[in-house]
């Protein structure tokens, strides 16, 4: 393996196992999908459904009473200890994707909300297949602030602007990120596709593009931000200069502070399938 393709690995790795120390704020700012996301990947006869990296539980607390039964699996336990405790009704597994502690086609559906992009997306695909009766769906879907909408852009701008003016110049020094699209270059840059290839168990998917607005206050957006893996696993100093500068624009440039709330456009990308 190359020497590049190995260090992204162990970043993917050491990002995806870091959303466990912060466990309480993602329970509290990560959103689940919208309802809507949720019934488009959820067939009427389903009975028995995965939620595959269900991290805290955000999509996990929706599927109760539109299924018998909800399994949720997640492999970090301070992510599916808070789970267990919201949610003690569901059946709550250790595991990841690429193994599930499940029997073979014994599950209607599996589910996963923004996590699919930290598995290895193959062996996800054949483990899926294998615990799915004939017919079972999957069904895929990311949820965040949308990268193109007309908060992010503004507040992507303004950032590119404070941090440069922290410097006392208009320009960086070599190497040196420029923070305003550091601090939007969230979860939601991942590639958002479910891929199915032409030798899988799987039919090519339906896809489905859906958007709303989530009014948040300076306090709500700043722990959001906090939830991301590239903000959790940064040096602390790092860290607090990217979170203080963030909250600075919120209040200076935009007036966010206190109870003032703003509209923030957030995206979702769904995709289900069937296996063959």
């Amino acid at each position: 393996m190359p020497d590049d393709q190995l260090e992204s690995d162990e970043v993917k790795t050491r990002r995806s196992g870091s959303f466990g120390g912060v466990a309480s704020a993602y329970e509290r700012f990560r959103p689940g999908p919208p309802p809507e996301a949720i019934a488009w990947m959820l067939p009427d006869s389903a009975r028995t459904v995965v939620d595959l990296g269900a991290g805290t539980g955000a999509m996990t607390k929706d599927l109760l009473g539109k299924v018998e039964r909800v399994i949720a699996i997640e492999p970090d336990d301070r992510m599916r200890g808070i789970l267990t405790t919201n949610l003690p009704e569901v059946t709550a597994l250790g595991g990841s994707g690429e193994s599930m502690p499940l029997e073979t086609a014994s599950v209607d559906v599996v589910l996963a909300s923004s996590s699919w992009h930290w598995m290895n997306a193959d062996r996800a695909l054949q483990e899926a297949a294998r615990v799915l009766v004939p017919g079972g769906t999957l069904g895929v879907v990311w949820a965040g602030p949308d990268p193109d909408g007309p908060f992010v852009l503004q507040a992507q701008a303004m950032l590119s602007e404070a941090s440069s003016g922290q410097r006392g110049s208009g320009t960086r020094s070599a190497g040196e990120p420029d923070l305003g699209h550091e601090v939007m270059d969230t979860e939601n840059r991942v590639e958002t596709v479910l891929r199915i290839p032409a030798h899988s168990s799987f039919a090519q998917p339906e896809h489905k593009t859906l958007t709303w607005d989530l009014s948040l206050t300076a306090d709500e957006l700043i722990g959001l931000l906090g939830t991301f893996s590239w903000i959790i696993t940064m040096p602390d100093d790092r860290r607090a200069q990217v979170i203080s500068l963030a909250r600075q624009v919120l209040r200076d440039s935009l007036g966010i502070s206190g109870d003032v709330t703003v509209d923030v456009q957030y995206r979702s990308e769904v995709w289900r399938t069937h296996l063959n």
